[in-house]
């Protein structure tokens, strides 16, 4: 409850730095609450565009979901256990985005978008997707602060539930590949030709003619 007390008087410091407030930019703010609002859906984007272009990624793709999945539901899940109020019911500033009145950390937009982010950094081939889902999520977690309904500790917080989420994932990735690949292999079910980390085929030589 310490560290939680702490975190709080952080954010306290920096929230009036980071917030619309009680005076809010009358051009910035629509803006901003469209992004609060929307950004998620620019990662949403990207992993589309990732399928549709590059479809020896697909897969991976799908597997990403299933981890975004998992980040949305632990995210609530904390947030409803520890139950911290948000900014708004604090009355540090309005909800300019219509939200309800439950737990603020982790931030279930920022835990899902720095999901995609890390989980785009673990291929080579798709790092620049990396760079592109993490700005996306940053500029996300803080237009969801200007609106009054996070913390600052609530974004960081999601980047950290993010990397455990993608760790398991990466964990979970590797051992399927390592125990479920054979298995299908011997049932006669078609198998993928091995693939490096961009997910590009590799030629294997025969080594008889090496």
């Amino acid at each position: 409850m310490i560290q939680f007390l702490d975190a709080r008087t952080l954010d306290l410091a920096l929230f009036p730095w980071l917030a619309a407030g009680y005076h809010p930019s009358p051009w910035l703010l629509p803006l901003v609450a469209a992004i609060a609002v929307g950004g998620p859906w620019l990662c949403v984007a990207i992993m589309g565009w990732v399928a549709w272009r590059q479809p020896a990624q697909r897969g991976y793709v799908m597997a990403m979901l299933v981890a975004c999945a998992a980040a949305g539901v632990a995210a609530h899940a904390i947030a409803t256990a520890l139950d911290l109020p948000r900014p708004f019911m604090l009355g540090l500033s309005p909800a300019y985005i219509a939200h309800g009145a439950r737990g603020s950390m982790p931030s279930a937009h920022a835990s899902v978008m720095f999901t995609i982010a890390l989980a785009f950094a673990l291929r080579p081939g798709l790092r620049n997707f990396a760079i592109a889902s993490a700005l996306a999520a940053v500029v996300t977690g803080w237009a969801r602060i200007y609106v009054g309904v996070h913390f600052p500790t609530d974004i960081v917080a999601g980047l950290l539930l993010a990397l455990v989420i993608v760790a398991l994932f990466e964990i979970v990735r590797r051992l399927c590949r390592r125990y479920l690949g054979p298995v299908i292999a011997r049932d006669g079910l078609p198998v993928r030709p091995p693939a490096d980390e961009a997910g590009e085929p590799v030629v294997q030589r025969d080594r008889r003619h090496a």
